[in-house]
């Protein structure tokens, strides 16, 4: 287990080095998430009570198409240097790779929400009067169970001609349950404050979905390699 861990971590430092370096995958998530939210302030009035309603999904739409960008090129590096047969037949545990590729996609996506939701609650001057801890929370559990799956997808169409086109109509119909819960949850954790016993239903079920569908990607994830 330590050894597996260990590969993970040198797998997911080399991907965050490498993004240190060049800064294209975050700043191209982050300019997309600028754009999104910029957009939106102009379309709703931020003094309208419509935009209680409107917040809540809008940091999941920021989360999912950027975190799309980032599990597009996952495997981009690997498939154009022809690394990835390297990673293959290293003496290692294939379920590192994948464990190493989530953790440095879920890093790359937690950093973007860090930037870009304070500028969203910022922009429609939106005040977070709920319970912060049970809010971070849900934005982790959310992005853990979107970016787990995303990674495991993300491997198994790396070899399609049109992997970005696959990845998100493969994606979706999976992870839109936890989606789903997590739009719910953050409505009732921003908006609706008295209800909270409903958002730490909607979060079990969100717990129990990421520790099963992670699980089960990192089981199968070598047999996804030998494909």
């Amino acid at each position: 287990m330590i050894k597996l861990l260990k590969s993970a971590w040198i797998i997911a430092w080399k991907d965050l080095y490498s993004e240190w370096k060049t800064k294209q995958l975050l700043s191209t998530m982050l300019i997309f998430s600028g754009l999104v939210i910029v957009t939106f302030s102009f379309a709703f009035d931020p003094t309208s009570n419509a935009v209680k309603a409107v917040v809540p999904g809008m940091v999941w739409v920021i989360t999912i198409f950027a975190g799309i960008l980032g599990l597009n090129r996952s495997f981009l590096a690997e498939k154009n240097q022809d690394s990835l047969h390297g990673m293959i037949v290293a003496p290692i545990d294939p379920s590192s790779i994948y464990f190493g590729k989530m953790l440095a996609n879920f890093i790359f996506v937690l950093l973007v929400q860090l930037i870009s939701i304070p500028l969203l609650f910022i922009l429609f001057d939106f005040r977070l009067l709920g319970n912060v801890p049970l809010f971070l929370a849900v934005i982790f559990l959310g992005t853990f169970g979107f970016i787990s799956i995303g990674t495991f997808l993300a491997a198994l169409t790396a070899n399609s001609r049109s992997s970005e086109m696959l990845l998100p109509i493969v994606l979706f119909p999976i992870v839109s349950p936890i989606i789903i819960a997590a739009v719910q949850a953050t409505k009732i954790l921003l908006v609706n404050l008295e209800n909270l016993s409903s958002a730490i239903s909607w979060m079990q079920l969100m717990i129990g979905y990421d520790l099963v569908f992670f699980v089960i990607c990192f089981l199968l994830f070598e047999y996804v390699m030998e494909v």
